[in-house]
């Protein structure tokens, strides 16, 4: 599969390299076919066309010379001594009377094989026009016609012309001109395709460049490209002024997030202590009155938790989130979350952790924050009598920590998505779980901005496993005394 995919990164019909590619191979093609053909009938023309004019022409003229010769001998002697005449090494001549039997011919027939020789013979009929025919392989122009002499038909005139060492020189330059234009057509090709690719390679610089620019880097991104066409140049400087118009609609959405956030959340607090401090004094209220204060309390408390997600998002955007990286110890932290969502909860979290002590460099309130989202969208996204277990563990130079519950479950398609700000799937995660839909954005911000990462592995109706991978102290130690030696 990889292979395939290899080779359809090189051979890309959609490619500009390609199109171009084939496109100018095919013009090239056309015009080299096009010379190739033209040059194969001037060579015939060459060699044989003029072979076929002195066939035609020995053929006008052999009656012309009976008549002379009749006219001083016998008729038959006069026949015999005009085709003599007109005959050399590679010319035949003979003539058929009646039922076909000849009655003059030529006296080098002993040139030819006899199979050669009796073919010709038996044949009856010849076109006026000169043709090229083969005889067992060798090549002939014939030419023929019937010989009048005084107004009387003696009989057919055959004449024949051997052309095979021409003929055959014709094909071998034929064949050579073929070999020789496929030939300069595949190295054109070959260096038509090395052109553009070199040409193309400004492009697929610009494209590189810009694959690696993420939100973080659109301030400082610039594309340069020293030695490109001017087009391409202009293209690298569009991106350019555009990256320069993202950062800044990038900054301002970030800092609008962050006032907000900021400037909501304290009154949102005093106003859910105060409906707090109300509702430790109920006893002058109705229980409609209670209901309706105990609900805006949560939802005042439900707000003030996504405004402190929303300004820690943007902090960690902004690279203002402060983490204070010290050696934790994970079998400790591991112990103190779960006791905390038990005791929340109320429901049955099991711990599977390694008698080895797992310790890593990290915020200890931000990585307790971490599992605690964890556990907690375990909890809310499977059965109240399904255990949620928490496991521990070393691998390499690596600690895995893993949160697996037997709940729903998350569809695949959703799951390259579920680590969005404000992603939910729609089947399962909606208001009424109590989510902000920005948990799973919160921990893999902060597992991320401790040198960790986390993935997710789901199936529906079997639950899911969230794996928090983080360096141990070791491995970091070991990484840093390798760099400085």
């Amino acid at each position: 599969m990889n292979q395939i995919q290899k080779f359809r990164q090189v051979i890309d019909p959609g490619s500009l390299r390609v199109r171009l590619t084939i496109g100018i191979a095919a013009f090239s093609t056309l015009g080299l076919g096009s010379l190739a053909i033209w040059t194969s009938l001037k060579m015939q023309q060459i060699l044989i066309n003029s072979h076929k004019y002195n066939i035609e022409r020995i053929a006008d003229r052999l009656p012309r010379d009976v008549k002379i010769y009749s006219e001083m001998m016998p008729p038959e002697q006069g026949l015999q001594k005009s085709v003599d005449s007109l005959t050399n090494n590679d010319i035949f001549i003979w003539v058929k009377g009646s039922e076909n039997k000849i009655i003059a011919k030529s006296q080098n027939w002993n040139q030819l094989s006899d199979t050669a020789a009796s073919e010709l013979m038996s044949l009856t009929e010849m076109s006026v026009k000169p043709q090229v025919t083969q005889v067992k392989q060798r090549y002939f122009v014939l030419c023929g016609g019937s010989l009048p002499v005084k107004g009387n038909v003696l009989g057919k005139l055959f004449v024949v012309q051997d052309v095979t060492r021409e003929q055959k020189m014709y094909l071998a330059m034929v064949q050579s001109l073929g070999i020789a234009s496929s030939l300069v057509i595949l190295v054109i090709s070959v260096a038509i395709a090395f052109y553009i690719q070199r040409s193309l390679q400004p492009l697929r610089q610009l494209s590189q460049m810009t694959e690696v620019i993420s939100a973080a880097d659109l301030s400082e991104a610039q594309l340069s490209i020293d030695r490109a066409p001017s087009e391409v140049k202009e293209l690298a400087q569009t991106f350019n002024m555009l990256l320069s118009r993202l950062s800044l609609a990038w900054e301002q959405e970030r800092q609008f997030v962050s006032n907000v956030s900021h400037e909501l959340r304290t009154p949102l607090t005093i106003v859910h202590g105060y409906l707090q401090s109300v509702l430790r004094r109920k006893n002058n209220l109705t229980t409609t009155q209670i209901e309706a204060l105990e609900t805006a309390a949560t939802e005042a408390e439900h707000t003030i938790r996504l405004l402190q997600d929303l300004l820690d998002l943007a902090r960690a955007d902004s690279g203002y989130l402060h983490f204070s990286l010290n050696p934790c110890v994970l079998n400790d932290l591991v112990v103190e979350v779960v006791g905390m969502a038990q005791k929340f909860s109320d429901r049955q979290i099991i711990i599977e952790a390694t008698h080895q002590t797992i310790e890593v460099k990290a915020d200890y309130n931000r990585l307790k924050q971490v599992f605690l989202n964890l556990i907690d969208n375990a909890v809310k996204y499977s059965e109240a009598d399904t255990p949620v277990i928490v496991k521990l563990y070393q691998q390499e130079d690596a600690a895995v920590i893993q949160v697996c519950d037997e709940g729903y479950g998350i569809p695949l398609k959703h799951q390259s998505r579920i680590f969005e700000r404000f992603y939910r799937v729609d089947e399962t995660r909606n208001r009424a779980t109590g989510g902000t839909g920005l948990g799973l954005s919160i921990v893999k911000t902060l597992v991320e901005s401790m040198g960790g990462n986390v993935t997710v592995r789901s199936r529906l109706g079997e639950g899911s496993i969230f794996t928090v991978t983080l360096p141990t102290s070791s491995s970091l130690e070991n990484r840093y005394s390798h760099q400085i030696s």
